[in-house]
């Protein structure tokens, strides 16, 4: 960046893109930044690692999430990114920045939903730091495995079935709620605090042949344009296949909200979508929403536009004005 140049004007995603290509990268990795996760090749093991900051005031509030539900989403997140490149988490290290004033049941409740939530997968939390800040921060790095094939953003092809598996929305919807001051429907207030990405079907996808898979933390539409742009393909999606809840349905009725900016735009439920061979049956819990098509982008099949608020190109800039 040059002199005076502001990170807000650049953006997060101009930053990354003249960044990352400077990073020199050693003849054990094979797979470096710019996916889900990057693979470190040991030989007889795959690592496949990856991290991600929570901070306070930007991915959660205290008035909203106790600390067991910020420790279970921080843990979430990465867990959904292991399981987006087909492997498995065996172990996470966590990172957290507090004042000094924090109550310290806070951080118990932080370290006990950690817990959990990596129990879940049979990964262990084996170290982190604990410094001072000026307001919580939590940082935690994931470290997988891979027994099967390594499925990336780049191995979509024309013909393909786009599929997706697990929730859209609710999260979204979650936080419009709690922004408006309410604290039900519980079933979306509890998305927001704590995803439930659906892990398993990462790696059973990739045994399965999937080509491409990513998980949806930006947007549906938004990380399927990271497929596409990083396979070098279009990707059709058929409006009237995505589920969509009535609950979500209902609450966007509501609140005066087109229920698509929160399926096709919301992305902290960490669904998994996946791009199978046109011959492969669609595996249990995953549903077909689209097809990989020859060209670039994202096209929404009836849409004549976008709604506003949804983006298929980029997806979530922590410094967008």
């Amino acid at each position: 960046m040059t002199a005076g140049e502001r990170l807000r004007d650049v953006g997060e995603f101009g930053f990354l893109s003249r960044m990352l290509p400077t990073l020199p990268q050693g003849t054990e990795v094979a797979l470096g930044p710019g996916d889900d996760a990057a693979v470190v090749d040991l030989g007889r093991t795959r690592v496949v690692a990856c991290t991600d900051v929570l901070v306070e005031g930007s991915h959660f509030r205290r008035d909203w999430s106790g600390g067991r539900e910020v420790g279970r989403k921080a843990v979430a997140v990465n867990l959904a990114d292991i399981a987006a490149m087909g492997a498995r988490t065996v172990a996470l290290l966590a990172g957290v920045a507090a004042p000094g004033d924090l109550d310290a049941s806070w951080l118990d409740a932080l370290a006990q939903g950690m817990v959990e939530e990596s129990a879940g997968v049979g990964a262990s939390v084996v170290g982190g730091d604990l410094v001072a800040g000026d307001q919580v921060a939590v940082t935690v790095t994931a470290i997988g495995v891979l027994d099967g094939p390594l499925v990336t953003r780049a191995g979509a092809r024309p013909g393909d079935t786009v599929a997706v598996c697990g929730r859209l929305g609710f999260a979204a919807a979650g936080l419009a709620v709690l922004q408006r001051g309410f604290r039900s429907p519980r079933a979306l207030v509890d998305a927001h605090r704590c995803p439930h990405p659906p892990y398993a079907a990462g790696p059973a996808a990739a045994a399965l042949g999937a080509r491409a898979m990513i998980d949806v933390s930006d947007g549906l539409l938004a990380d399927l344009g990271h497929v596409s742009d990083q396979s070098g393909v279009g990707v059709r999606v058929d409006p009237d296949r995505v589920p969509v809840s009535d609950q979500l349905e209902q609450m966007a009725r509501g609140l005066g909200v087109d229920v698509r900016t929160w399926v096709f735009g919301g992305g902290e439920d960490h669904a998994l979508v996946a791009c199978f061979p046109p011959e492969q049956t669609m595996p249990e819990n995953w549903t077909a929403i689209g097809t990989v098509v020859e060209g670039t982008g994202v096209d929404v099949a009836g849409w004549d536009s976008i709604p506003e608020g949804l983006t298929a190109s980029a997806g979530f800039d922590h410094f967008a004005r």
